[in-house]
């Protein structure tokens, strides 16, 4: 087509210096001057038609090279989406890695605990069958079929994990879960703590499976952690692992490995194990507040508490059962005290922990009429088999971390009639 197009222009320049040759020839010009015309007007016109053309030809240029650096930009952008997104990759794979290799150390503590178990409680029945003269007479006989039940589901693994809701009140949402441990025997029934903790006890076992217990509870926290729940575990921790020379600095390590679960794992003591440490289970505690971690203590029995002390030791929860502290309520002139505080209102008894960074828990929660008790008291937290009874963890227990149930209208009062104050108030205005 293009050449076609340059033998139409040259036919056309042609006929052009031929008629200006002509109109000089007959004008009188002669043949000189039609020669010379026909010359000149055919060198004109190429040198006019090789301007355009060059023109053309470097506009055409100036397109190609528009085009070629726009493709250049558009393969820089895809090359810097691409680094970026190898990057990603790359840091994915790293936590990957380093998820994998904190698991395999875990696993790796988990089977060293394990074998330690076996290895203590063989050494422990041998002793025993060596010298039966040694045990007392009046100690009563302990089953063996079960301490071998109790030594296999250690051995095997047979530590489940159970799970009870801790609800923020009066919305009833669930913002925390109370952990425990359940033993399984070969054919799967689960053994009561009444069954297997005498054992356990006897033969030295419970921090070991407390120490089970830790473990699990952190595997249970990273999961929510990395389903982004906002849902924080209790898990009970017993002096004797606090003192154990050979576990504590391995859980130390882990629990430093994992510092981003601090907020979501709280570690609990019993009120009469707390009041009991010593200055190696005290010092182990502070290693744990250092790296984030918090305490709660369960079993208060008594009240009068030192609240400095508990901040002191980073301890951020205070359980008490709901019969409790509803007997600890006595009736006075001024009102509601508690019977082991008696110049502190009841109900700013919680207010007071609370100014010492100390949330009160109300657990073992079996009714209604305890509830609309409880929030005259100003306590923001519940536990019980009313929000909800110990379950064995499972993926649906994970799915559910943020189930909120139907929340109850603050202003309004819970089933179960007017509250405990104002009841043993209009009784004394009676009076």
């Amino acid at each position: 087509m293009r050449q076609f197009t340059s033998v139409a222009l040259s036919a056309t320049y042609l006929c052009l210096a031929l008629i200006v040759a002509l109109l000089l020839w007959r004008n009188g010009g002669g043949w000189a001057a039609g020669v010379a015309a026909l010359v000149g007007g055919l060198g004109l016109c190429f040198a006019v038609h090789g301007l355009i053309a060059q023109t053309l030809k470097l506009r055409g240029v100036r397109k190609e090279l528009e085009a070629v650096r726009e493709a250049h930009r558009l393969m820089l952008d895809q090359m810097e989406q691409l680094d970026a997104r190898v990057s990603e990759v790359a840091e994915a794979v790293s936590e990957d890695l380093g998820r994998s290799e904190a698991l395999e150390d875990e696993l790796q503590m988990l089977e060293g605990l394990v074998e330690e178990l076996g290895d203590r409680l063989e050494a422990r029945v041998s002793a025993v069958s060596a010298a039966p003269t040694l045990r007392p007479q009046a100690a009563p006989a302990r089953d063996p079929s079960l301490i071998e039940t109790v030594r296999d589901a250690l051995a095997e693994n047979r530590v489940d994990l159970y799970l009870q809701p801790v609800v923020a009140l009066p919305q009833r949402r669930t913002v925390f879960y109370e952990s425990y441990s359940r033993l399984r025997d070969a054919n799967g029934r689960v053994l009561t703590p009444s069954e297997y903790l005498p054992v356990a006890e006897a033969e030295g076992l419970v921090p070991s499976i407390d120490n089970l217990l830790l473990f699990r509870c952190v595997q249970i926290v990273r999961r929510l952690a990395k389903q982004d729940r906002k849902v924080g575990i209790f898990c009970n921790i017993s002096l004797a692992s606090l003192a154990d020379e050979s576990f504590f600095p391995q859980f130390r390590d882990l629990l430093a490995a994992n510092r981003d679960l601090a907020g979501a794992l709280i570690f609990e003591l019993g009120q009469e194990a707390y009041d009991q440490r010593g200055v190696v289970e005290a010092r182990n505690m502070a290693k744990l507040g250092e790296l984030g971690f918090r305490f709660s203590i369960d079993k208060v029995v008594n009240f009068d508490v030192d609240l400095q002390d508990l901040a002191r030791a980073d301890v951020k929860f205070l359980k008490i059962s709901a019969a409790q502290l509803l007997d600890e309520l006595v009736e006075t002139e001024e009102g509601l005290v508690l019977r082991s505080m008696p110049d502190l209102a009841a109900q700013d008894f919680a207010t007071l922990t609370r100014r010492f960074g100390v949330e009160l828990v109300v657990e073992k929660v079996e009714s209604e009429r305890q509830i609309v008790d409880i929030l005259e008291l100003d306590v923001r937290y519940g536990q019980g088999h009313l929000f909800g009874e110990p379950r064995a963890i499972r993926d649906a227990v994970l799915t559910e971390a943020d189930a909120t149930p139907a929340a109850a209208e603050p202003s309004a009062p819970a089933r179960g009639g007017v509250g405990l104050l104002a009841r043993r108030t209009a009784a004394a205005t009676r009076l």
